[in-house]
């Protein structure tokens, strides 16, 4: 029960900035239907409660079988067997990342179905098990995460060059959104299970962080080589703003469950499946655990259901409309202010911010105050959503304006920061953008460029995502540094917590 007590607390602190940020700005600027205001309490309640449940799934379902299957991949002593095992998981846990099918589904309503979604999802998924294959590989080598993000964000530099705006927007989108809800915690855990199995715990500490960045590069470069391949270009589309009044208070949540229920089984079932055969080959575990799994893998889909339903059905319906009808004010700073602090306290929502700070500060044995990593993340994220509804604004200012500058500045810092604040700041970049980013900012960014003339939907609406991916990496190396100048002074050496 304390578990729980403690996990409640620490959502509902979560999601009550956002909540309460959106409420005031009705009562004061937007005077919204209040069908729609009853809705998004409905969605704050599930969320809250399916938050909840998923992050304590987590702990005693996914984690431990990423775990188990890490650790049990190193005795395998087969690289190239590691490396097929990795391709395998990395595709199916992409292809059913909830997040992923959100961003798809968008892509393909805003392009009035010119980029088809059933696509879209398996590229970014053969993506994503590429570098999940080649990101195992780099723990058991000992390959430095630095010089394999060096590579590859060098080989996404020159694609960028050969695709239209609209692909290089939904491009780094689609990283963003496929490290969501349920990759993350299973990548997080499967480097922890392979890292832990090393002699060198400095090596281990290092390598436990990482494998979430070197994924969400093979997003990138997977959609840009599909745009390259298929010859599309210029791409045109708008978005419907609409505000369900002819809808009662519960039927959009009613609409939504059947679909997302499904789409989460599919998930869950292909995760119990994998981890039962594995059970039976080699892990072999005892009842009580066999069954605390089981349990842990029931309180996942249940939560995950809760949560993506609220978001869903009270969250993303409303995001659309306060970003219409703020960008529609006369002063255009409001819009931006508001994307700041819509950043701030989004961040403090993510299902998966949650799994990755809990995991460095256990990994780091407390060294590495999550707080602070909080702290830093929601600044970050701020700033990328603020940047955004800047883009908006003037659409003269194209995304790669701010991604070129931003990831040769990340880049950059990989060569002072230290070593495990680099993996840490890359997979942060990938989690910070979860289902939250995914469904309420993104229709928020959405419904401010169809307001603004001049601003495009497919350009300015999509973009939004890579921006939470990249200040992350920044703020958190930022981070990595005050930790390094702190541990000179104190005569520590911060690469060997």
């Amino acid at each position: 029960m304390n578990i729980i007590k403690s996990k409640l607390i620490e959502v509902i602190s979560a999601v009550l900035p956002i909540t309460v940020l959106v409420l005031i700005l009705d009562l004061v600027l937007l005077h919204m239907d209040l069908l729609l205001i009853y809705r998004f309490i409905i969605g704050t309640l599930l969320i809250i409660i399916g938050l909840t449940a998923f992050l304590l799934g987590v702990d005693i379902g996914i984690s431990p079988i990423g775990n188990l299957i890490g650790s049990n991949m190193v005795k395998l002593n087969k690289v190239w067997l590691l490396a097929l095992i990795g391709l395998f998981l990395g595709f199916i846990i992409s292809i059913i990342e909830p997040d992923l099918h959100i961003l798809a589904g968008q892509v393909e309503l805003v392009s009035s179905g010119q980029i088809n979604k059933v696509s879209l999802i398996v590229v970014v998924s053969i993506g994503i098990a590429a570098m999940v294959s080649l990101g195992l590989i780099r723990i058991v080598y000992n390959i430095t995460l630095q010089k394999v993000l060096i590579v590859l964000y060098s080989v996404i530099l020159i694609l960028s060059f050969f695709v239209s705006k609209e692909f290089l927007a939904i491009s780094f989108d689609s990283s963003g959104a496929t490290t969501g809800a349920m990759t993350v915690p299973f990548l997080l855990a499967l480097a922890i299970g392979i890292s832990a199995m090393k002699k060198d715990s400095k090596a281990s500490e290092k390598d436990s962080f990482g494998l979430i960045a070197i994924a969400s590069a093979g997003a990138i470069i997977a959609v840009m080589v599909m745009s390259i391949i298929t010859g599309t270009k210029e791409i045109t589309g708008d978005l419907q703003i609409n505000d369900n009044k002819s809808k009662g208070i519960f039927e959009p949540f009613i609409d939504k469950i059947p679909l997302i229920a499904a789409e989460i089984f599919i998930a869950i079932i292909s995760i119990l499946i994998i981890f039962i055969v594995l059970h039976k080959i080699t892990f072999k575990l005892n009842k009580n655990t066999f069954s605390k799994i089981l349990i842990g893998l029931a309180f996942t889909y249940i939560g995950l259901v809760l949560f993506l339903v609220g978001v869903n059905a009270g969250f993303m319906e409303i995001g659309s409309i306060v970003g219409y009808e703020v960008a529609s004010l006369e002063n255009k700073a409001i819009l931006i202010i508001l994307g700041f602090l819509l950043g701030l306290v989004t961040i403090l929502a993510e299902p998966a911010v949650h799994v990755l700070t809990h995991e460095i500060e256990d990994v780091t044995s407390g060294y590495i105050n999550r707080k602070l990593i909080m702290a830093f993340l929601s600044i970050g994220v701020g700033f990328a959503i603020g940047l955004s509804m800047l883009r908006i604004v003037l659409p003269e200012l194209e995304l790669w304006h701010l991604i070129l500058p931003g990831y040769l500045i990340a880049m950059t810092m990989t060569f002072f920061a230290p070593k495990v604040f680099v993996g840490i700041a890359f997979d942060s970049g990938g989690v910070a953008s979860g289902p939250m980013t995914a469904t309420f900012i993104l229709a928020f960014t959405q419904g401010a460029a169809e307001a603004i003339e001049g601003a495009d939907v497919l350009v300015d609406g999509f973009g939004m995502i890579a921006m939470v991916a990249l200040t992350p990496i920044i703020a958190l190396q930022i981070l990595g540094l005050i930790y390094k100048k702190k541990s000179v002074k104190r005569g520590v050496d911060i690469n060997a917590k």
